[in-house]
């Protein structure tokens, strides 16, 4: 027999959404300050690597520090607004790859930008960090932009007596500075080769400040194997794959077969097909920290990729 659900129902899931409480006996909403929204975003793909979609609520099992909570707020995200950031290394390690990368980027953005609805911000980094165009929803902007990222030149280097990447001091300055400032679903775009230079911050630094601003990290190793000459450089696919997985983005690594431009076809499919998960913590915050999400799925195959840690503050 179907349930039906009467005004004070309706009034009541609304108020639990937005944060608010609905007192007894009355029609009208209380504000309370201890109720606090977790939201979780989380991307899910089956045995064969194909994302798996119409999941429902009761399709997922979430804990908070091992305790169980209950999932109060769910919805499949496919047309809700974006923040995104697009985050590029213009080290001298990158010369080479940089045409091709702000031209992949370009055609993202011609894809996925909704004008009027999501907003996206352009930041370089070598040896100083960038902000190229701030927060905009309008394409010809952001192209505009892209012209101008570009490597330091040669007469620069010598100035500075050398270059340098600044990529963790990238990450959390993007994420304080603009991220934590937004609602929504927010994400940053990194391409780098992974290797830090002259950072003052660590690669912790930057993976916990993501995790404050509830932010993914989507990044996508694109290196020159000539870069650093006959030898080779350092990796920095640890280092990029430890800021995806932490925030619950996705780690890429451009090749042969992996195309940049097919790298942004997979990005652009990811954050269209989310799901966002939303409860409150049935632990108290006595003191801020970072408390542990456990998100699985029920059904047997599929794997679930979101953040693992998020920030409680008092």
């Amino acid at each position: 027999m179907p349930r039906h659900f009467t005004r004070r129902d309706v009034l009541q899931a609304a108020a639990t959404l937005c944060g608010f409480r609905l007192a007894r006996g009355q029609d009208e909403t209380v504000f309370s300050t201890d109720v606090r929204v977790v939201n979780v975003l989380a991307t899910v793909r089956n045995k064969t690597g194909s994302l798996a979609g119409n999941l429902s609520r009761e399709d997922f099992s979430l804990s908070e520090d091992g305790h169980p909570q209950t999932i109060r707020y769910f919805a499949r995200e496919s047309d809700l607004p974006l923040t995104l950031g697009l985050m590029v290394d213009t080290s001298a390690s990158q010369r080479r790859v940089l045409n091709a990368e702000r031209g992949a980027s370009l055609r993202f953005l011609d894809q996925v930008v909704r004008e009027n609805k999501d907003h996206i911000f352009i930041m370089q980094f070598d040896s100083a960090v960038q902000m190229r165009q701030a927060l905009t929803s309008s394409v010809g902007t952001l192209e505009n932009a892209l012209a101008y990222v570009d490597t330091e030149t040669m007469r620069q280097l010598r100035l500075q007596q050398g270059g340098g990447t600044l990529l963790y001091d990238a990450v959390v300055r993007a994420s304080d500075e603009v991220m934590r400032k937004q609602r929504g679903r927010k994400a940053l775009i990194v391409l780098s080769d992974g290797v830090d230079f002259g950072s003052d911050g660590a690669l912790q630094d930057a993976v916990d400040a993501a995790i404050r601003a509830d932010t993914l990290i989507y990044s996508i190793l694109y290196s020159d194997p000539g870069a650093y000459g006959i030898f080779g450089g350092p990796d920095g696919s640890r280092v990029l794959q430890r800021m995806s997985n932490d925030s619950g983005g996705s780690f890429f690594e451009v090749s042969k077969k992996q195309t940049v431009d097919r790298i942004f076809d997979v990005l652009q499919e990811e954050l269209r097909n989310q799901y966002s998960l939303g409860y409150t913590s049935d632990q108290p915050v006595t003191t801020s920290g970072f408390r542990t999400i456990q998100l699985t799925a029920r059904q047997k195959g599929l794997v679930v990729q979101a953040r693992h840690r998020y920030w409680a503050q008092r």
